[in-house]
C-alpha cells in the first residue's frame, strides 16, 4: 500500500526525532490485512485493549549461528511520526469494503504512537533466535498496524548487516570491503583537455597523455618487465587517462576489460607512474574476472618489479581490489589458494542476500490485558514464548557470552559470581537455565557478568527514560565489539556451534503449564 502515498510526504518531527530516512516508509507501508484486523478490533470495541507483541526470528541466516540486529532507528523514526494524512485515509477508504463505518476513519485520523511503548535490544548487537529483538506494547489496533512496517524494516536491515559481518569475518580485518565502478572512455587522440596540475599546485603538466606514453614505453623496454606485454589496448589507456585527469587523487582502474597482464596492468602502471611524477599516488587496480588468486599474485610481482627498477617508493604495495560476484565461498577459497588482494568489492551477494532472501522475522502476541498468550503449533520451532519478558546475556570468566536467558518480567535478575558466597554455590545457585521446549537440555550457569539486553527506546506515556538513538559510527563500533567478543566456534563458517538461548526454570514451567491448558485434548473412539 506504500505506493499510494508516494515520496512527497512532508517529513515530520516528534520528540526531536526525524521522520524515516526513506520517504516511502509511512503508515501505509503495510498490508490490507492489518487494516481489516484494526477495523475488526474497532468494530468490536476492543481497539484500546492493551497488547504486548514480541518481534523476533526463529533461525539464524546463511547456515550460521549468529545475527546482527539492525533497523531499529528507522522503526523508532516511524513510530515517533506515525500519523495518517487525509490523502492516506482517502486511499484506505478505497481499499476497504464500502460497508466499513465512517467512524473507523475518524478513529484513524486521531491515532498516533503516544500510548505505545517500545523496548528493544540496542542496534548493532549480536542476537539469536527466540530472543525478542523488540517488545511492542500498546493499544492492540495501533500495534497491529505497526506489524508489517516493523517486520520489514528489521528483516532486511538485519539480514544485510549479518551478511556484511559474515563477509568481513571470512575476508579478515585487514582487507577493505567496498563497491565502486569505472566506465571506459575514448582513444588517447580524442582527449582534448590534457593538462594536469601537480598535487602541491607548484607546476602544470601541459600534456599528461604524452607523459603517460613515455612511461608506457619505459615499461615496455624494462629489463625486469621486458617481454611480458607488447602493444596495449589504446581505448583502455584513454579511459584510464581520462579518469586520472578527472580524479588524480582517487585513480583506481578496472584492468580486465581486454587482457589483465598484457594490457590492463601495464596501462594502469603507466598512468600511475605519470601521476607519481606530479605528486599523486594511485589507489590501485580492480580485477573483475579470471583467476583472481593467480592474477593478483602476478600483478603484485609486476608492481614490485617497477619499484625495484625505477625506484618508486611503495609502488610494490599499490592496492589490488577484486570483485566479480564475490561471496563467502569465493573469499574462503581465495584465502586457501593464497592471493595478494587488499580489498574486496562485494555487490550482488551482499545487498540481495542471494544465499537467503529473508530473515524470517515474526511478530507474535504474547500478552493482552495482562493475560499471557501462546501460539501453539505442531512444529515446535513455531511455538511462541508467552508473557512480557526480560532478557539477559550471561558472560563467563573468559569474557565470552555463555547463554542468553529469558525470564518473566517480575523475576529477580540473574546474580553474578561475586554476589554469592562460594561455599553456598551448590545449594543456592538459582541460574538454572532451560531450553524452552527440550526437557533434557538444561544447565546451571555461574555468570561472571550479567547484561540486560532490552532498553526503552520509546516510552510513550509511561514516563520511563528514553534511550537515545546513536549515530552510525557508534553502532558500527558496537557491532565490531560484539562480534569480537563471541567465542570463535560460534562464528566459524562451517559447522558453527549453536549459541544457547534459554529460559528460567520458572518461565519454563509457566510455558508448559500454558501449553497444556491451551492445547486441545484428543478423543479416541
Amino acid at each position: 500500500m506504500a505506493a499510494a502515498n508516494g515520496p512527497n510526504k512532508v517529513e515530520k518531527r516528534a520528540g526531536g526525532i526525524d521522520g524515516p530516512t526513506n520517504p516511502m516508509v509511512t503508515p501505509l507501508l503495510t498490508d490490507l490485512y492489518q487494516f481489516t484486523m484494526a477495523y475488526a478490533y474497532w468494530k468490536a470495541g476492543k481497539h484500546k485493549e492493551r497488547a504486548v507483541f514480541d518481534l523476533y526470528f526463529r533461525r539464524n541466516p546463511f547456515g550460521g549461528e549468529y545475527t546482527v540486529f539492525a533497523g531499529l532507528e528507522e522503526c523508532i523514526k516511524l513510530i515517533a511520526n506515525f500519523r495518517f494524512t487525509e490523502d492516506e485515509i482517502a486511499f484506505i477508504k478505497t481499499s476497504l469494503p464500502s460497508s466499513c463505518e465512517a467512524g473507523f476513519y475518524d478513529y484513524l485520523r486521531g491515532i498516533d504512537c503516544s500510548d505505545v511503548e517500545i523496548h528493544a535490544i540496542s542496534e548493532g548487537y549480536v542476537v539469536f533466535p527466540k530472543i525478542p529483538l523488540m517488545r511492542i506494547e500498546g493499544p492492540v489496533a495501533v500495534v497491529q498496524l505497526l506489524e508489517t512496517p516493523l517486520v520489514n524494516l528489521i528483516n532486511y536491515a538485519s539480514l544485510v548487516a549479518t551478511n556484511a559481518a559474515r563477509h568481513r569475518f571470512v575476508a579478515g580485518k585487514s582487507k577493505l570491503l567496498l563497491e565502486f565502478g569505472l566506465r571506459r572512455a575514448q582513444s588517447p587522440d580524442e582527449i582534448t583537455e590534457k593538462s594536469l596540475r601537480s598535487c602541491d599546485g607548484s607546476k602544470v603538466c601541459e600534456d599528461f597523455v604524452s607523459l603517460v606514453q613515455t612511461w608506457l614505453n619505459k615499461l615496455k623496454w624494462s629489463q625486469l618487465l621486458g617481454g611480458i606485454f607488447g602493444e596495449t589496448n589504446q581505448s583502455e589507456l584513454a579511459a584510464f587517462v581520462s579518469y586520472a585527469l578527472a580524479f588524480p587523487k582517487n585513480f583506481l582502474a578496472l584492468v580486465d576489460t581486454y587482457d589483465v597482464m598484457r594490457s590492463g596492468v601495464p596501462n594502469f602502471c603507466a598512468v600511475a607512474l605519470a601521476l607519481n611524477d606530479l605528486g599523486y599516488k594511485a589507489v590501485g587496480i580492480r580485477l573483475d574476472s579470471g583467476d583472481l588468486a593467480y592474477l593478483s599474485c602476478e600483478t603484485r610481482k609486476f608492481f614490485q618489479a617497477i619499484e625495484k627498477e625505477f625506484g618508486v617508493r611503495d609502488f610494490g604495495k599499490t592496492g589490488i581490489t577484486a570483485s566479480n560476484d564475490l561471496n563467502e565461498e569465493t573469499l574462503d577459497a581465495l584465502n586457501k589458494q593464497g592471493h595478494e588482494v587488499d580489498a574486496f568489492g562485494i555487490g550482488t551477494h551482499l545487498v540481495t542476500c542471494y544465499a537467503q532472501p529473508a530473515l524470517g522475522v515474526v511478530f507474535k502476541l504474547v500478552e493482552i490485558n495482562n493475560q499471557p498468550r501462546i501460539k501453539l503449533s505442531e512444529d515446535v520451532s513455531k511455538v511462541s514464548i508467552p508473557c512480557k519478558k526480560r532478557c539477559y546475556r550471561l558472560y563467563g570468566k573468559e569474557g565470552y557470552p555463555l547463554v542468553d536467558l529469558m525470564t518473566g518480567e517480575n523475576e529477580p535478575p540473574p546474580k553474578t559470581l561475586d554476589f554469592w558466597n562460594v561455599d553456598l554455590l551448590k545449594t543456592q545457585l538459582n541460574e538454572f537455565c532451560r531450553h524452552p521446549f527440550n526437557e533434557s537440555k538444561r544447565a546451571y550457569v555461574v555468570p561472571q557478568r550479567v547484561e540486560e539486553l532490552m532498553k526503552c527506546f520509546w516510552p510513550g506515556r509511561s514516563g520511563k527514560k528514553r534511550e537515545e538513538l546513536q549515530p552510525l559510527n557508534v553502532i558500527r563500533e558496537r557491532c565490531i565489539k560484539q562480534l569480537d567478543q563471541m567465542r570463535p566456534d560460534h562464528m566459524r563458517r562451517l559447522n558453527p556451534t549453536p549459541y544457547k538461548v534459554s529460559v528460567s526454570a520458572k518461565l519454563y514451567d509457566f510455558i508448559h503449564f500454558l501449553w497444556l491448558n491451551e492445547a486441545p485434548v484428543g478423543e479416541l473412539q
